[in-house]
């Protein structure tokens, strides 16, 4: 087992102590256990990997890991397009809970990385992130109902709300760059691709 899915057993270990539902222990457990992989390897910290600050990592450990102590974290810099698609997030989130507060940092952190969200999120396949989006982010679930790939259809709202400029094709069935938003999201798990030893230092991202 990698140390990715050592991380990801023992969160879930914890989490089955929570009143958190078992699918938002796993959606968590698989953000937090891919992010901490990340930040070993790389130096960094938790803040750099999760988007979260101190106080905010300890309160999801309280909600869905109890008795998890993390690392000192650090606070994580937020840049403006970052900033903006935790707002979208915010707003159109299913019952604006703490837990949905804190899973709206984790994926606009997350949606800075290079690889497609599924993967960057932790995630088995993209269909747990359209799960995540339809349990947490209903509104968001049902606006991108042409399935255009997250990270695009993200930006593609920031461009419409901020001022961002993403493309400049009004409408997507006029694009030639088509399948570049809404083609296959195909690819293997980070996670298993750590257990497997497929991936050493250095090497994530470019998928």
């Amino acid at each position: 087992m990698g140390r990715g899915e050592e991380i990801y057993a023992e969160l879930l270990w914890q989490g089955a102590r929570s009143d958190v539902p078992p699918v938002d222990v796993h959606l968590a457990a698989s953000i937090l256990a891919l992010s901490f992989f990340e930040a070993e390897r790389d130096g960094s910290t938790l803040a750099d990997a999760t988007g979260l600050d101190g106080e905010e990592l300890a309160e999801l450990c309280r909600i869905a890991f109890p008795h998890v102590t993390l690392p000192e974290a650090g606070t994580p810099v937020v840049a403006r397009e970052e900033q903006a698609l935790r707002d979208i997030l915010w707003m159109n989130c299913g019952a604006a809970s703490v837990f949905e507060l804190l899973l709206t940092r984790l994926v606009a952190r997350r949606c800075q990385r290079p690889n497609h969200l599924w993967q960057d999120l932790g995630f088995a396949s993209r269909d747990e992130l359209s799960m995540l989006m339809q349990l947490h982010f209903p509104r968001l679930a049902m606006k991108n109902a042409n399935d255009m790939k997250w990270k695009k259809f993200f930006y593609r709202m920031m461009c419409s709300s901020e001022g961002f400029r993403l493309c400049s094709v009004p409408v997507c069935a006029e694009c030639d760059d088509f399948d570049a938003c809404f083609g296959p999201e195909d690819g293997e798990a980070l996670l298993a691709r750590i257990a497997n030893g497929k991936i050493a230092p250095q090497q994530m991202g470019h998928a």
